[in-house]
């Protein structure tokens, strides 16, 4: 896992994602016009993310998943949630659901959560205890994980 960074492994999420829905397409849940809601969830939460990245190099710390953080951020959207990048990411994701409009890719979605969820989250979470101790521990007390 530590040689696939989380942007990686969403660009793989989305490609394993158009392949379901050509390759494998379960069932069409949606059709255009109502598939068109997606382009604004994609949006919505690639802005989430792309935000917070910019908003990591301008207080100029690290974001590199397995590298050892250097600052904890408590404000602006990680005052609603611990991980607002990863939300950033399941957002854009469950847009290119909406927008494919069938079953199958909805699989990589809850792959995508599983795996972040267990696997980079739960590191950062580790790490993030490790180098910040109790002030790390009452801002996990107080805002969600996810939402």
């Amino acid at each position: 896992m530590k040689k696939i960074l989380p942007p990686q492994f969403f660009y793989f999420s989305i490609t394993l994602m158009i392949l379901l829905h050509f390759l494998f397409p379960i069932k069409t849940l949606l059709n255009f016009p109502v598939t068109s809601i997606g382009i604004v969830l994609f949006v919505s939460g690639a802005m989430m993310a792309i935000k917070e990245k910019k908003r990591f190099a301008r207080v100029k710390t690290n974001i590199k998943t397995f590298d050892k953080p250097d600052k904890l951020l408590t404000d602006g959207l990680y005052k609603y949630s611990r991980n607002p990048m990863y939300l950033g990411f399941v957002i854009a994701l469950m847009g290119v659901w909406l927008l494919l409009g069938s079953l199958s890719p909805l699989l990589m979605v809850l792959i995508f959560i599983f795996i972040t969820n267990t696997g980079y989250i739960s590191f950062e979470e580790k790490m993030m205890g490790d180098t910040f101790g109790e002030l790390y521990f009452a801002y996990k007390n107080k805002t969600r994980k996810w939402i």
